[in-house]
């Protein structure tokens, strides 16, 4: 689909500009337009589809926003009840608090919340928040009439339809043509090149004993692909409330995320992180576009703390959803007023460097970034291409309250990647430059254990092109790997 897109694309731009002197010029940058199309238009893309009803019938979903944790059976000198001893270590070793937002909802209030029948679909203990599906509204007042319970906010309503996604086929091996004889990192040696990442992997530093969660829409396939059982996957879990069958039968889209770091066959693709250990959490619904989903996605992320991860990439992004009384607004855009955005700006202080992409808005009407790129203390990506300039559809800056946005620049226009039917192919966008930048992260961090998370990734900035002279563009530059590791032991 997406090749026939692009060859009427080139023709129909052919046939009106071949008189054009700057015909050249002019054919490249529609094509790099439509191809920001086509960049957004595969964040929502899965296998073979077939529509049913919706099994749950028409209902909503609504966020509770709870008062306090007065009621908790945990005490914050004993951490060891309620988070497991990788987060704990991680929390010590950066010098790091244990705080109320660590403790868990109370129990008490899980259960009067049940008992009003209603069933809790997700839960954030960071923002003490509780999702509910409810057929009948009236039952939300009931649960408004709750001492413990501030407020309710309407997340999500009941397609007419679901759509049931099947697996596509996938290749056993790579086609000998994509071997890439004498290269070591073949397709993948542009993306590491340009963040001149070589000699760190040549150091040793590949991500051996880092762990990096991906959040993501699905992983078409890679629990079957030949070509990634050398990826160290340590596990799955799907946040979705929304059935579906198999995390891996869902949008190939993880799949190439996960490729841009994970892959380590020499000569056909290496990745920037080929050692690492990944877990692949499922957070968007590709059925929807709700704010149900930062719901979701805030549930992953504790999730993925609570596993003891290092690092996370997030290639998702929210503003615009199908309700428009659920939309973002640009004011909004300061780190803390979304939920999602709210959720990333803690995870450095649990220790955790979050990457997410900038989105691909920019040639939208949009234009800004996305949430929670807004977000603070984390790298938030943009797009460039081979000769150092920003990708036309990549998000920009500044957040809200005039922070430096996006933080970092990288490839990903285009950006080689692995599909969901096992075959190396070339695709735009931020969904990728991220990818490739915290694949980058987890080898820096390696090289520099003593580090904590937001040293690592204010190394990261000060190496960019870009660091005395950032833009809304292109943030702080194409960050250099090799000058924040040598940054990093001089300090």
């Amino acid at each position: 689909m997406f090749g026939l897109l692009c060859v009427f694309f080139l023709y129909f731009c052919k046939s009106h500009l071949k008189n054009d002197m700057n015909y050249k010029k002019r054919l490249f940058v529609m094509f790099i337009a439509g191809m920001s199309v086509v960049a957004t238009f595969a964040q929502k893309t899965t296998g073979i589809a077939s529509t049913n009803g919706y099994p749950w019938g028409n209902c909503f979903m609504y966020r509770l926003y709870l008062t306090d944790k007065k009621p908790t059976e945990y005490k914050l000198n004993k951490p060891e009840r309620f988070l497991s001893s990788k987060a704990i270590e991680r929390r010590k070793k950066q010098h790091l608090e244990v705080d109320s937002t660590d403790l868990p909802i109370p129990l008490t209030y899980i259960r009067q919340i049940e008992a009003q029948g209603v069933k809790i679909m997700s839960r954030s203990r960071w923002n003490n928040t509780v999702v509910v599906r409810v057929a009948d509204k009236t039952k939300v007042d009931n649960l408004l009439l709750q001492p413990f319970i501030r407020s309710a906010q309407k997340v999500w309503s009941a397609p007419d339809s679901l759509k049931s996604v099947h697996r596509v086929k996938c290749a056993d091996t790579f086609s000998e043509t994509d071997r890439n004889e004498g290269h070591y990192y073949g397709a993948g040696g542009a993306q590491i090149g340009l963040l001149n990442g070589k000699p760190l992997h040549d150091a040793g530093f590949k991500g051996k004993g880092m762990t990096i969660a991906i959040l993501d829409g699905g992983f078409m396939n890679a629990d079957q692909m030949a070509m990634m059982r050398n990826i160290k996957i340590l596990g799955h879990r799907d946040f979705v409330a929304t059935p579906t069958p198999s995390i891996f039968a869902e949008t190939e889209h993880g799949t190439m995320v996960l490729s841009c770091m994970g892959m380590n066959q020499p000569e056909y693709f290496v990745g920037t992180a080929p050692e690492a250990e990944f877990w692949l959490l499922r957070s968007e619904d590709n059925a929807t576009e709700t704010l149900v989903e930062e719901d979701y996605w805030a549930a992953a992320v504790e999730f993925a703390d609570s596993v003891g991860v290092d690092v996370i990439n997030s290639s998702l992004g929210y503003q615009d959803f199908d309700e428009e009384e659920m939309d973002h607004a640009y004011s909004d855009l300061n780190g803390h007023t979304a939920l999602i955005s709210r959720t990333a700006s803690m995870l450095a202080h649990k220790g955790i460097i979050h990457v997410n992409s900038a989105g691909n808005d920019g040639m939208n009407v949009w234009k800004k970034i996305n949430f929670p790129a807004d977000a603070t203390d984390i790298l938030a990506v943009g797009a460039v291409n081979m000769l150092k300039n920003n990708a036309a559809f990549s998000s920009v800056g500044p957040s809200d309250d005039g922070r430096v946005k996006p933080d970092v620049m990288a490839l990903g226009s285009p950006a080689a990647v692995i599909d969901g039917r096992g075959t190396i192919s070339y695709s735009m966008g931020t969904s990728f430059s991220a990818p490739i930048v915290a694949g980058m992260v987890a080898c820096l961090w390696q090289a520099l254990p003593q580090k904590t998370a937001l040293e690592i990734m204010d190394l990261v900035r000060r190496s960019g092109s870009n660091y005395d002279t950032p833009n809304n563009v292109m943030g702080y530059g194409i960050p250099d790997f090799m000058k924040a590791w040598e940054n990093g032991r001089n300090k």
